[in-house]
């Protein structure tokens, strides 16, 4: 007899396709029955590449290279899934196997994943398509039923490859050309682009250079303090004439341009009595929308810092390890329409403190057909992110507030709105009227899940207003002048740069354009939290508290790309049209073959664009710099690629070791002759290095890395100047700040008779004097969480430590043990038992790099 072969997108898909079906026993990694053998992916188990005779390598990356537009691509495995890929094509080969069902996920992604498999299986057996959108056992029983042929999913299957193919000659050409003009005159100065990050980088760069622009202005409010008979209340001066004015966002109805009206406004109203006008009106707001993953990054960066990254990681914890929430990397806000008995068999398995919302929800009969929360128009691979009603065990803190933020927002949507009465009080002194709000929680509704009740002072509401009578004339007590000035508009942080690349395609012009984008805008919820962090790691962007700031290295790209004329690379554009054609070949309405002609055409725009420009002649918005020239005094001018002098021929070059000095370090470097340490830097095999920058005496800068001469040729250092910041732990002499190191007095100098030292910089983490006073006082620093491994490129947290003989390593956080289950007399839990010390440390020379 033979059999299908089913394949899923994940181990959690097959198991849950397995329990529908019935009748399949589990062998290792895939499950079998008297019809079906069913395994899966996990996740993307192949990624294109060049084919060997067409691929130039890394340090040969010119124009004479360029375009990479190679005639066909080839498949390569991911590492660290070879053995689920070979375990596949096993499968697949099995003669008894006739023919294969994709059990993908429903859309491009998911059809691409198992087109590679069947392409790098070089099978020919039949295809059918599972085409599901809820999993429940009903819907996946029933997709069966339903099967579709291979025939009908080709458009798609043709737009999933376009775009993978797409991309990738986009991001490796313009990488590479970029790469390649950069460095012309020398080095090799490392420039990536992509269709997404570029885009995002864009954004952030133009609310910098808004914020740098910006110019303050002054204004006044006016606070009039009323005495009415049942007590006293405030309000604020407006302009009921008031338009808002398109060409000044900062102009608003209660703001005065100029004292001397403030000043007239006082005079008018002082002492005088004020007629009272009050309407009151029943309000109500809806709870938010179930999660999709990037309102969850957005929610949990706001409340908790946690980044978009973090929060990814988190949830899919939850949903792998714990099983507690469904698949996280949805760009859905609903639910499938036959969800609802899954909802009320989750509602009863929700933990206990939980209950008390659940049970009413179930009594008062909440959960029923609604579009807002049940709709599978508005799903698309995947549903909303909600409780599986797994129970949860062995959360971590981090995990129990993300679980928690899901769980509540399940149960919100199902209650009734928050009710409020909202009162608008406006107080008339002549001409001039000063307004007063008030709202008040009448039904909290869903926000009794956050803990608030009606009529109580809760976030949402102003204070309750003293009663006033209809007609009322109440007392003037005192008008007070308010001075404030105007707020450059916010930098970007992870949750407010999130909402803007999923709303980035209302920036697009073109109508179609925009409409093909719909709700996508750049990246999927899936990519976007790895965006931002290409971005800081290719240094085009710092993480400063919850601030994501722009480098020197993020304006010089935006500025190339402007003065190339490469404005696909930099705008939503790209993407809009590109989901617009994608659309049309899902449909049959453009061949593939055609797409991808019109992709080799925009890559060789790219590269002959950057081939045409010489470096110098590159426009941009450039800065002077304060500080003059060492050698003739006159005006340094920023231009594209150098610092130069408008008198001389003095001139620095803007990077230098892969790294682009800001306009504050080149200021200090001439201003002092030195700057540093500097991070960053990366020598010719790509690796990172940290380094001080001096001027010598042609006033040219040079890399100092602290390294004193050693034996008879090493020169005596005085510190008498300098602040000793503690005892030597090997030989108790003092230890001062030294070029890039921290060192002992005795450890320089002709007669050298110790060896401690210790970096100033460390796997990127910079170690402050202050942390390296407490490591030789107390024995360890703080948590120092800036650690990036020189093997894996991956951020790590350490305490920095020094053992009885002076080497100093790493000392790792300790996990939180767990709590015991028993229960000691009083009823409190037992303390668990103690924890072993975190004693890994690496060697002193590791902790030196």
């Amino acid at each position: 007899m033979t059999k299908q072969l089913i394949i899923a997108e994940k181990p959690s898909v097959a198991q849950d396709i397995a329990r529908a079906l019935g009748g399949f026993t589990r062998e290792g990694d895939y499950f079998e029955s008297e019809h079906y053998v069913l395994s899966s992916a996990i996740g993307h188990l192949l990624e294109l590449a060049v084919p060997e005779e067409y691929e130039v390598k890394r340090g040969k990356w010119s124009f004479a290279h360029l375009p990479v537009i190679p005639p066909r691509f080839t498949l390569n495995p991911i590492d660290k899934t070879a053995d689920r890929l070979k375990l596949l094509a096993k499968l697949i080969k099995r003669k008894d196997v006739s023919g294969l069902i994709n059990a993908c996920d429903a859309g491009r992604e998911g059809e691409l994943i198992f087109h590679y498999i069947a392409q790098h299986a070089k099978t020919d057996k039949p295809v059918q398509r599972l085409w599901l959108q809820s999993m429940t056992a009903g819907s996946i029983r029933d997709g069966f039923t339903r099967l579709r042929q291979a025939q009908e999913m080709s458009g798609l299957a043709d737009a999933a490859m376009s775009r993978a193919e797409s991309d990738w000659l986009i991001g490796i050409n313009g990488t590479r050309a970029m790469t390649a003009f950069n460095s012309k005159t020398g080095g090799f100065h490392l420039t990536t682009v992509g269709r997404v990050q570029t885009p995002t980088l864009s954004l952030v760069t133009e609310r910098e250079e808004r914020i740098r622009k910006f110019v303050s202005r002054d204004y006044w409010e006016l606070e009039g303090h009323f005495g009415a008979a049942a007590g006293t209340y405030i309000g604020r001066w407006f302009d009921e004439s008031f338009r808002k004015n398109e060409n000044d966002e900062h102009a608003t109805a209660s703001r005065l341009w100029d004292k001397a009206s403030a000043d007239a406004v006082i005079a008018r109203c002082a002492g005088k009595p004020g007629k009272v006008e009050e309407e009151s009106k029943p309000s109500s707001q809806l709870s938010p929308l179930l999660f999709d993953l990037t309102s969850l990054q957005r929610d949990a960066n706001g409340r908790f810092g946690f980044s978009a990254r973090t929060t990814l990681q988190i949830a899919q914890a939850l949903y792998e390890k714990h099983k507690v929430l469904t698949y996280p990397r949805t760009d859905a806000r609903a639910l499938p329409e036959d969800y609802i008995p899954t909802v009320l068999d989750t509602l009863k398995s929700l933990p206990e403190r939980y209950a008390p919302f659940a049970s009413q929800i179930a009594k008062q009969g909440w959960v029923r057909p609604n579009k807002r929360i049940f709709n599978n128009a508005k799903i698309s691979d995947h549903f909303a992110i909600v409780p599986t009603g797994t129970a949860p065990k062995s959360l971590s803190e981090a995990e129990a507030k993300i679980y928690d933020l899901v769980v509540k927002r399940f149960l919100s949507v199902f209650f009734p709105a928050a009710e409020y009465l909202v009162t608008t009080r406006i107080t008339r002194i002549g001409a001039d009227a000063f307004k007063t709000e008030g709202k008040i929680l009448v039904n909290a509704g869903w926000l009794a899940i956050h803990g608030k009740e009606a009529a109580s002072d809760d976030d949402d509401s102003a204070p309750a207003l003293a009663p006033v009578q209809p007609g009322e004339v109440v007392k003037t007590e005192e008008v007070l002048l308010k001075p404030n000035v105007t707020k450059p508009p916010a930098r970007y942080n992870e949750a407010t740069l999130l909402s803007a690349m999923e709303g980035a395609g209302k920036l697009v012009d073109d109508e179609d354009l925009r409409e093909a984008m719909g709700g996508r805008g750049l990246g999927t919820p899936a990519t976007r939290a790895q965006i931002i962090e290409n971005l800081i790691t290719e240094q085009y962007m710092l993480r400063e508290g919850r601030e994501l700031i722009p480098t020197a290295k993020a304006f010089s790209l935006i500025t190339l790309l402007k003065g190339l004329g490469i404005e696909e690379l930099r705008s939503p554009e790209l993407t809009g049209e590109w989901e617009y054609k994608l659309g049309l070949i899902e449909r049959g309405e453009l061949s593939r073959t055609a797409f991808m002609g019109e992709i080799a055409a925009m890559t060789q725009h790219i590269v002959e664009r950057a081939k045409t420009y010489d470096n110098d002649t590159i426009p941009g918005d450039f800065g002077i710099l304060a500080t003059p020239c060492p050698k003739c005094g006159k005006q340094i001018r920023e231009t594209y690629k150098k610092f130069q002098c408008s008198g001389c021929d003095y001139s620095l070059w803007k990077i230098v070791a892969g790294r682009q000095f800001e306009l504050a370090e080149i200021e200090t470097l001439l201003t002092d002759g030195v700057v540093g340490p500097l991070t960053g830097f990366r020598n010719k095999m790509g690796r990172p290095f940290n380094a001080i920058i001096k001027l010598n005496d042609e006033k040219q800068p040079e890399f100092d890395f602290g390294q004193p001469k050693e034996g008879a040729d090493a020169e005596p250092v005085d510190f008498s100047a300098h602040t000793p910041l503690g005892a030597c732990p090997k030989c108790k002499a003092q230890v001062f700040e030294h070029g890039m190191s921290y060192v002992c007095e005795k450890s320089v100098g002709p007669d050298k008779s110790c060896d401690f030292r210790s970096g100033k910089v460390i796997l990127q983490q910079e170690i402050e004097a202050e942390q390296m006073k407490k490591l030789l006082l107390e024995g360890r620093t703080d948590l120092l969480k800036n650690f990036i491994s020189s093997r894996t490129r991956r951020k790590f947290s350490a305490f920095l430590v020094r053992d009885a003989a002076g080497k100093v390593g790493f000392e790792f956080e300790k996990k939180a043990p767990r709590a015991t289950k028993a229960k000691a007399e009083d009823g409190e839990a037992k303390p668990a038992a103690k924890a072993k010390p975190a004693a890994k440390r690496t060697s002193a020379k590791t902790a030196k790099e």
